[in-house]
């Protein structure tokens, strides 16, 4: 089976988009998506075109979507980015539950598919976290294969002879520019789609109406934060979010 692997996409639907017309993309059996869908500039017409998916597409749940409900109702934001607020009022009443009804973790031919941690969907495990970091959060886990997101950085490495993969951000990636995904077959892909990136920003000024997406997206589309300068804001955090 052919499983595309799509996290963070944080409501780039540019980005999404280009993803989506990958060949392998197109013809995958399933397209799991990672969580940390809408927090973004697009939220709701990203939702639409997830949603297009239909049964090919297998849904778990991030961190940002559980707050986003929760800041829907509420009016209260979890994290000081003033998008995020914004976003969690563009939902409508009838997105919540969707919401609301992602799973945590999702397994699939004997991959565990999680956001974060199989336990938290808002823990920060790197790619180069000691052994007993990973022997912490991934204790009780019997699949052969742990796939998560979160941290927006691809790598594939073995922990304790378990492999654990990331496919990093479609939206928002730290590393090189573009869309970041997996394809995970007979192995494992790491990919990235490249898209015209000031063609995206355009449209996404042209279609957000987030006051500040002129800045926003010229930050996270045009000039993702490198691999090393997010390792370094991560490194020694234990629980968080992005």
């Amino acid at each position: 089976m052919k499983v595309a692997v799509l996290s963070d996409i944080h409501g780039v639907l540019p980005a999404l988009a280009a993803v989506l017309a990958e060949p392998d993309v197109r013809a995958a059996d399933r397209i799991v998506l990672l969580g940390d869908l809408l927090a973004g500039p697009m939220p709701v017409e990203t939702l639409e075109r997830l949603q297009e998916l239909g049964d090919r597409a297998v849904w778990v749940r991030g961190n940002a979507d559980r707050e986003l409900a929760e800041s829907a109702r509420t009016g209260g934001s979890f994290v000081p980015d003033p998008i995020f607020p914004w976003a969690a009022r563009q939902l409508r009443p009838a997105d919540l539950p969707v919401l609301d009804a992602l799973p945590l973790t999702v397994t699939l031919d004997d991959v565990l598919f999680c956001h974060a941690t199989p336990r938290n969907d808002t823990e920060i495990v790197l790619v180069d976290s000691a052994p007993e970091r990973w022997a912490e959060v991934l204790e009780g886990v019997s699949a052969s294969t742990v796939v998560c997101g979160h941290t927006h950085m691809q790598f594939a490495r073995f922990a304790d002879r378990r492999l654990v993969v990331n496919p990093g951000s479609v939206g928002m990636p730290y590393g090189a520019r573009g869309a970041h995904w997996a394809l995970l077959g007979e192995g494992v892909e790491l990919r990235r789609t490249e898209y015209d990136v000031e063609a995206a920003c355009r449209f996404l000024t042209s279609r957000s109406g987030y006051p500040g997406i002129e800045e926003w997206a010229d930050s996270f589309v045009r000039h993702p934060a490198s691999d090393v300068e997010a390792l370094r804001v991560f490194s020694g955090r234990g629980t968080t979010s992005t």
